[in-house]
């Protein structure tokens, strides 16, 4: 980061408020196109600059780019963002440039609600045909909040974050939460529902849980709820989960005891029917965890089990043994 480009990255009235709209939400090129009304090949340049400068980060999930600020932490980003916000108090014309934009990202925030909910009423029969078998979600999250409630969760990943649920549900209390998922569409419906959050607040991240993109120990803990069970093979899932962890970081697993339903393998696309404890409690170990001992919530038919496991200081890398699928 070179003040001088920053400071050219600035001297233009449509990339400041490319970067006062980032400091709200992340958005895509062509959200950003919308709302100031230009070409996205216009826009994208803008973006550029902004991107070379460190104001801005892109990130590319499937066809689409998505612009976010750069992370928190780096002063001289923090102070662009506080100069901005003391430029919209004391001068007028920006105010208003800044009001109007804002004013079209309410357009885009409701449209990005309206076709979640189009998406929701596409699949509630088939979400609410899974939840009636297990405890009520709301439940279950309780319990998960108690057995996490012991120590900070810091910097927590939310792996398979699906709608969001899990991120919004802890955003608060953690420094910072990133959600990850494999799927677009998913991403797209925890992007509608967590974008009342502050951008410094929650990342979304597309990724594929057995190659996270992430470094080493970036984490302190890490969240899988009711993910593991899409995994042909858990083990390289929680060896990837202990390489970004810190150690002492921790490890929830919110998932399903064993059980026999295998019309779930065919309409939900489930590669295992549940986790019995010892074989969990291998798992983990192989990771390079220590576990707790498991809560169960006996609320159905099927039973959902809590497993938290703490990243060992002194582990070495995780041994990566493949598992036959549980029949």
């Amino acid at each position: 980061m070179v003040i001088e480009d920053i400071f050219k990255a600035l001297a233009d009235p449509t990339r400041l408020r490319i970067a006062r709209l980032l400091s709200a939400m992340e958005l895509a090129v062509g959200e950003l196109a919308q709302v100031l009304g230009q070409s996205q090949p216009r826009v994208s340049r803008h973006v550029g600059i902004l991107c070379d400068a460190g104001l801005a980060e892109r990130r590319r999930e499937g066809s689409w780019v998505f612009l976010r600020q750069t992370e928190p932490g780096a002063p001289v980003v923090e102070a662009v963002q506080r100069l901005l916000a003391i430029a919209e108090i004391e001068e007028p014309d920006f105010a208003t440039l800044c009001e109007a934009d804002r004013r079209k990202l309410a357009a885009i925030r409701q449209s990005r609600e309206s076709a979640a909910e189009h998406y929701f009423a596409r699949h509630a029969g088939e979400w609410d045909d899974l939840r009636a078998l297990h405890s009520p979600d709301a439940e279950v999250e309780r319990r998960l909040a108690e057995a996490l409630a012991d120590a900070p969760l810091g910097h927590a990943l939310d792996i398979g974050t699906g709608t969001g649920r899990m991120a919004e549900l802890f955003a608060e209390s953690a420094e910072r939460i990133v959600a990850l998922d494999k799927n677009l569409e998913m991403l797209r419906l925890a992007r509608a529902k967590l974008q009342h959050l502050p951008t410094a607040q929650i990342e979304l991240v597309q990724g594929d849980f057995s190659d996270l993109p992430f470094a080493d120990a970036g984490f302190d803990t890490v969240l899988l709820h009711q993910v593991l069970h899409f995994a042909p093979d858990p083990a390289p899932v929680l060896a990837e989960a202990a390489r970004v962890l810190r150690p002492g970081g921790r490890i929830a697993i919110v998932d399903f005891a064993s059980h026999d339903r295998e019309e779930l393998r065919d309409r939900h696309q489930h590669a295992r029917l549940g986790f019995a404890d010892r074989q969990m409690a291998d798992l983990l170990r192989a990771a390079g965890f220590t576990s707790r001992e498991p809560m169960a919530l006996k609320g159905g038919e099927l039973v959902v089990k809590i497993w938290i496991g703490k990243r060992r200081a002194s582990a070495s890398a995780p041994r990566i043994a493949a598992m036959e699928p549980v029949r």
